[in-house]
């Protein structure tokens, strides 16, 4: 029977090479994970230092996030016309350098703008991993693959925010960012060595020799030789997002993923100086946001086995549910840093439980040739969610709104999402 080179990837067994290539994936989205919440773990150093309010801290806060949004938006195309795995390494080199100047950085403004460039690399990172993962998964299994590599985000703002907090007994906030520079510049030889192009970006570039170019990547992974290149799609635009068979699907999965990324970032940017603000130390706020993130890591892994068996869709709407729930109810304030850490963990089980089915859906509906755009589209247009969910908090503690209030309406974000999706006809198994 004649197979296409991603047909014989779907129906083969996962062999070494392509859990080497996903678990690369895990650890570039924890490295992700760690990067975007390094300036939550150092809100409270660089509002003391500079001796700026809620107001400006919540657009600091919003600076990564806003080249996220752009960064996703340009450099997701560019995965899916130049190749996933030089966009990857591109995107590490401006994650480095992004990391490092924030660690010099002499001003607010300095260090705002560095942000930003950071988030660039980020949000590029998210749509060509993301797409890459699904590409080197086999069809069994490859929603939990994504579901898998969307829990390297917490994974590692778990890890790093634990190597933080403890050295942020000793040191000044700018320690975060120089970690993260280090960790960031070792994954570019890593990825370089050991992550190959993805069999299905090979087989849609229209290469004249890419069905030679497929066998021999399938031959490395341990799979038969494929014998026809799949039909040619169209070449990847943001108009073909808005064709008639995925027009619908691309509108609602961006008004889902804005809106509940609102309530997502809520948690994780404030967290910290919250805290802090109730009189704790800066290292044990940054506690307090690594149990965040451990329920986040949780409630991947308890979608991911769920996944197998029920509907994304569903579960993701179900567990958007617990999300308004929990957030709200983070509002009502918590006497003591364990009360904190519980609520917190919780609320980080439901916010990024969601986040992860999410990305799955997002893999499941695109099609190759736009996977990574339609990927870098939909979280492109969702982190504008991101990036105003700490200015529009911000904005409200600075009106005197109580956080009992500002919790409640943040929280609104997910049933946003819920409605969103409750409309969307693909139904992600």
């Amino acid at each position: 029977m004649n197979s296409t080179p991603q047909e014989v990837i779907d129906r083969s067994p996962m062999y070494g090479r392509q859990i080497i290539a996903v678990t690369i994936c895990v650890f570039l989205n924890a490295l992700d994970g760690f990067d975007v919440l390094s300036i939550s773990f150092a809100s409270p150093g660089i509002a003391a230092e500079w001796q700026i309010d809620r107001a400006a801290l919540g657009i600091v806060l919003s600076m990564e996030l806003i080249g996220m949004a752009i960064g996703s938006l340009l450099l997701g195309p560019a995965a899916d016309k130049y190749g996933r795995r030089p966009l990857i390494l591109a995107c590490l080199v401006v994650m480095t350098l992004g990391m490092y100047t924030v660690a010099i950085a002499d001003s607010v403004i300095e260090l705002s703008i560095y942000r930003f460039v950071t988030g660039i690399g980020i949000g590029g990172m998210l749509a060509a991993i993301n797409a890459m993962t699904a590409e080197y998964a086999n069809e069994k299994y490859r929603h939990l693959c994504v579901i898998i590599m969307a829990g390297g985000y917490p994974l590692g703002a778990i890890v790093g925010g634990a190597i933080v907090s403890e050295l942020m007994i000793s040191f000044d906030w700018r320690v975060v960012f120089l970690v993260g520079a280090v960790m960031t510049v070792l994954f570019i030889p890593l990825v370089y060595f050991l992550l190959p192009e993805s069999v299905a970006y090979l087989t849609q570039r229209n290469s004249p020799n890419a069905l030679d170019e497929a066998n021999q990547l399938l031959k490395r992974l341990g799979h038969a030789a494929a014998s026809i290149l799949p039909t040619q799609l169209p070449k990847s635009s943001i108009a073909q997002l808005f064709t008639p068979s995925l027009r619908r699907t691309t509108i609602l999965l961006t008004v889902a993923y804005f809106a509940h990324i609102m309530t997502f970032y809520f948690i994780l940017k404030w967290v910290p100086k919250l805290v802090v603000d109730m009189g704790f130390h800066p290292s044990e706020a940054g506690g307090v946001l690594v149990w965040a993130n451990v329920g986040g890591l949780l409630g991947c892994v308890a979608l991911g086995l769920l996944s197998r068996k029920y509907s994304v869709r569903l579960l993701v709407m179900s567990v958007l549910v617990g999300a308004t729930v929990m957030v709200a109810y983070f509002g009502r304030g918590q006497d003591t840093l364990t009360e904190l850490a519980v609520v917190a963990g919780i609320a980080g089980f439901f916010t990024n439980g969601a986040i992860v089915g999410l990305y799955a859906i997002f893999a499941h509906v695109f099609p190759t040739n736009v996977r990574a755009g339609g990927t870098g589209f939909v979280i492109g247009l969702g982190r504008g969610g991101a990036a105003l969910s700490p200015i529009v908090a911000g904005i409200m503690f600075s009106l005197s709104y109580g956080l009992a209030e500002v919790a409640l309406l943040m929280a609104l974000g997910s049933v946003v999402a819920i409605v969103a999706l409750s409309f969307l006809k693909v139904d992600a198994r």
